[in-house]
């Protein structure tokens, strides 16, 4: 069996539409792809000044910290630090990038796969340093992933689409995002693709999606060309799944999803807790 390691940039996952992500989830995502876990890593920002003010916030972060240790992670904190720039305007940095690749190159030693969990295109000089050692590398990342990342590593799994990694997806258990791959423009009908299950292969790709099931922007219809554009975007499509015709899969009230909207909802629920 592979020996594994998971290299989380926090920061940038929930920063991306990855609020909530659970750890547990990602650790069996490792092992789908026929993999031990050997090593579990994740690299977090930590503002201890506005924690020692706010001591609400401060509650908070100590506990979502202690819950990602319980699931068998090394915690890496950076410390946010505030300086003035040429403008005199406040920046606030906290870039723990350099720690999660010295770790990654250095406990490669001992492992065989990789799972890289970041959008950050500055990762990709380790990704190609990663396989010239011989070790496979996968890619989890939620919105905002670079394009060149994700061309670059033996597999890319969009976080969206796993099962079971973003909480509250299980509480509608027929509403599914999938992307669409292949379309008939003429006569406005694709066909849309999700994943099963955590295995690399584990795919269904016959759900029927008809251009009138189909909701823009308000709810409004879309034309054709812009739902034949969804394939070539790779556009997340969120839709309910019904039985069509003949007991095949078809879906309604499908929509182009926008992570965006989500990652807002999330962290404010978050903050308000």
């Amino acid at each position: 069996m592979l020996k594994a390691g998971i290299f989380l940039d926090i920061e940038n996952l929930t920063r991306n539409g990855g609020w909530g992500i659970r750890y547990e989830v990602i650790k069996d995502l490792a092992a789908a792809q026929g993999c031990a876990v050997l090593r579990a890593n994740a690299y977090m920002a930590i503002d201890e000044e506005r924690e020692s003010l706010e001591s609400g916030t401060g509650q908070r972060r100590r506990e979502y910290r202690n819950a990602v240790r319980r699931n068998g992670y090394h915690l890496t904190l950076k410390q946010v630090r505030r300086y003035k720039n040429i403008d005199g305007e406040t920046v606030v940095k906290a870039d723990s990038d350099l720690d999660l690749a010295v770790d990654a190159l250095l406990q490669s030693d001992n492992l065989d796969y990789v799972l890289l969990g970041t959008g950050d295109g500055d990762f990709i000089r380790l990704v190609r340093a990663l396989q010239n050692r011989g070790k496979r590398v996968d890619l989890v990342s939620f919105g905002n992933a670079s394009a060149v990342l994700k061309k670059e590593v033996d597999n890319h799994h969009d976080g969206f689409l796993v099962p079971g990694l973003l909480p509250g997806d299980e509480t509608s258990p027929n509403r599914m995002r999938g992307v669409m791959i292949s379309v008939n423009e003429e006569k406005g009908y694709g066909f849309l693709s999700v994943r099963t299950g955590l295995g690399s292969s584990e795919y269904r790709c016959d759900i029927f999606c008809h251009i009138t099931d189909f909701q823009g922007i308000g709810g409004l219809p879309v034309s054709n060309d812009h739902f034949a554009g969804l394939k070539g975007r790779g556009a997340i499509i969120e839709f309910d799944m019904v039985e069509g015709p003949g007991d095949k899969p078809k879906a309604a009230n499908a929509r182009e999803f926008r992570w965006e909207d989500r990652a807002a909802a999330r962290m404010a629920e978050g903050n308000e807790k």
